[in-house]
């Protein structure tokens, strides 16, 4: 293969790819020659700090030695095999791990190769169940889902999704959902605090499934903070709310984690941060992505209950199956580097230690509350975001045409740190592997921008 010169590379990238999410009239990305722990290098030789583990997914940032290790050896096996009739032992090894670090209830694990695939796959599931479970309840037809939620872009997952400028192009394509309001602790209602804010929000899907419950296939979540939306925050006691309220009207809760899962917010599972002592949260599905391998190979999976599991046993002439398939599901190379993924969790990279690396993000991130744009300044474990405002006292977001987020992104790029903003909002997800000083120099440039943007 005759390597293409650094001009014609970016060329054909502005004109033969076609980017994600990316306007190719004005396109003029980086192109990434190589990465070493929590660095990039592009192909003119310029470094620049991950500070965002390559949109959201590579946990332990690059060339990672205990995965590069364990995919080299899988490649000595099998390459891929099938989950259509056969698996692999990596696979199967896989799938049980995933069981016994999910809530207790999850006992079946069905792959896929992307998020919004694993959420499409969980909603097909629920669907499913209700046409076939021991008391059928064919009716069930309909998904509540989230104000500002995004779940996906498949046409099911953007029908569950609430942002209006991923979904106004589809409209036509999309089916009804049931929407409740956007629990945001930072933008609460009107002389509200967040625990007040947190009744008034449970009060209005409680409303909703009043109304609509014996018509509603499942209730479909991202648990603590709705990634897309803007990083928006839910108060405390939030999602245990929902699960209780999904338990009363017997409606089924499917938690999308495939943002907030493997341990990114300091806990396995962003709905941990919500469990009591008496109470744990037992979603019948949960949605698993993103930094599933590291970041390394796309994989996904969808965890279900043994009441969803039985409802598709019968036999061949039953027509139960789940008629639902991918051609790379359960890939051995993947599951191979999500193993590395889980020893590293349980290991160098435990929830104790994920959990003093926030702590520290959030020391050097607080300075950046006293900006004059700043609105907020909200985190999880190693997953914060900084929303810029128009005006602090309202919260006045800026016109999206400003493009204020995009202009700070730039500046960051421009020094050496890359970022990817959403709308107004600064996603701060650095490598969990990340260390002191490259976590000063993240947040410190950052702050640099917004000054630049400000001024």
């Amino acid at each position: 293969m005759n390597r293409l010169s650094s001009e014609e590379l970016i060329h054909h990238d502005r004109t033969a790819v076609w980017h994600a999410f990316s306007q190719m009239a004005e396109y003029d990305g980086l192109i990434i020659e190589q990465g070493e722990g929590c660095w990039l290098t592009d192909i003119r030789g310029r470094r620049y700090l991950d500070g965002a583990s390559s949109l959201w997914c590579n946990l332990f940032g690059h060339r990672v030695p205990e995965i590069d290790t364990a995919i080299r050896n899988q490649l000595d096996q099998v390459a891929h095999v099938t989950n259509l009739g056969m698996s692999h032992p990596s696979t199967i090894t896989l799938a049980k791990r995933l069981i016994d670090r999910t809530p207790r209830n999850l006992q079946h694990v069905f792959f896929s190769g992307d998020g919004a695939s694993a959420v499409e796959v969980a909603m097909k599931l629920a669907f499913q169940y209700w046409q076939q479970c021991d008391r059928p309840q064919p009716h069930r037809t309909k998904f509540i889902a989230l104000g500002d939620a995004y779940h996906g872009d498949t046409i099911g997952t953007v029908s569950v999704s609430g942002v209006s400028r991923f979904q106004s192009s589809f409209a036509p394509l999309l089916f009804d959902v049931l929407r409740g309001p956007c629990p945001d602790a930072y933008r609460t209602p009107q002389g509200m605090n967040a625990r007040d804010a947190c009744e008034h929000y449970l009060e209005a899907y409680r409303r909703l499934l009043e109304q609509h419950a014996a018509e509603t296939v499942a209730l479909i979540v991202e648990p603590m903070i709705q990634g897309a939306a803007g990083f928006v925050c839910q108060p405390k006691g939030f999602m245990q709310g929902i699960a209780k309220l999904c338990k009363e009207f017997c409606v089924l809760l499917i938690a999308d984690e495939v943002a907030v899962g493997m341990g990114r917010t300091g806990r396995m599972w962003a709905l941990e941060h919500d469990c009591t002592d008496e109470m744990s949260i037992e979603p019948d599905l949960l949605c698993i992505g993103k930094g599933l391998t590291g970041g390394y190979l796309a994989m996904s999976a969808t965890l279900a209950s043994t009441p969803i599991w039985n409802a598709f046993l019968g036999t061949h002439a039953s027509a139960r199956t789940f008629f639902h398939g991918h051609t790379y599901g359960g890939n051995p190379l993947a599951s191979a580097a999500a193993n590395a993924v889980l020893d590293l969790l349980e290991q160098r990279f435990a929830m104790p230690f994920v959990q003093q690396r926030g702590e520290m993000l959030g020391d050097f991130l607080e300075p950046l509350r006293a900006l004059p744009i700043v609105g907020d300044v909200r985190r999880h474990g190693m997953m914060a975001a900084i929303e810029l405002v128009a005006d602090r006292d309202t919260k006045r977001p800026f016109a999206w045409e400003d493009r204020i987020g995009g202009r700070v992104c730039a500046w960051t790029t421009e020094h050496g740190v890359w970022l990817r903003p959403l709308g107004n909002v600064i996603p701060i997800l650095p490598p969990l592997s990340m260390g002191d000083d490259d976590l000063r120099l993240l947040c410190e440039t950052v702050g640099q921008a917004i000054r630049h943007v400000q001024a």
